[in-house]
């Protein structure tokens, strides 16, 4: 995606018992029933969570880290759904920084994150970012920190042009404005018949 402007292209690989794996791009009409299939396993989870949590007189922590939290990157009324976000203001690479202080186990500490939905591995970066974490983390920082593309390039081995495309990438993806951003002014200066 960094060194690229062309379009993302989902597509579904199978995987034979020999490791061979075959790829083929996902009509529209395939991709929009995966999406919502997927949707639906983190909405039900977020349901069993909610149902132990009233039952047990618990809040439900959610885990979404401040990329994810600003990217949009969880399902409405699923994974995004929580009583509380302790995480949100941590970049990913932060939060690995306090896993390690809490000594988490090594086993969890280095697998990789995944949306658990699929199969076979895959990795989050693969499928919604356009860099790993670390380097999100930082693209992210300099953006929201009033950096220039070229600021942040050769930190990360980077061209100023990939940066703006990174850039791109995360303006494009941000949640928009709720609707009450846009509703507030209703019924105002409007004439009823």
């Amino acid at each position: 995606m960094v060194n690229s402007e062309s379009l993302r292209i989902f597509s579904v690989v199978a995987q034979a018992p020999d490791g061979t794996q075959v790829s083929q791009p996902l009509s529209l009409e395939a991709h929009l029933g995966i999406i919502a299939a997927t949707n639906f396993k983190q909405r039900t989870r977020k349901m069993l969570e909610y149902y132990h949590a009233d039952r047990l007189n618990f809040a439900v922590a959610g885990t979404p880290n401040r990329l994810e939290y600003d990217q949009g990157f969880f399902v409405k009324l699923g994974d995004g759904a929580a009583d509380l976000k302790p995480i949100a203001h941590l970049y990913k690479t932060q939060v690995y920084q306090l896993a390690e202080y809490l000594r988490v186990p090594e086993a969890i500490l280095h697998r990789p994150p995944t949306t658990d939905t699929y199969s076979l591995p895959q990795t989050q970066e693969e499928f919604y970012f356009c860099l790993p974490y670390h380097m999100m983390d930082l693209v992210l920082y300099g953006k929201s920190n009033g950096y220039t593309p070229a600021e942040i390039a050769p930190e990360l081995g980077l061209s100023p042009a990939q940066v703006e495309r990174v850039f791109r990438d995360i303006d494009a993806k941000r949640p928009r404005r709720p609707l009450s951003a846009f509703t507030s002014d209703v019924g105002r200066n409007c004439e009823w018949a």
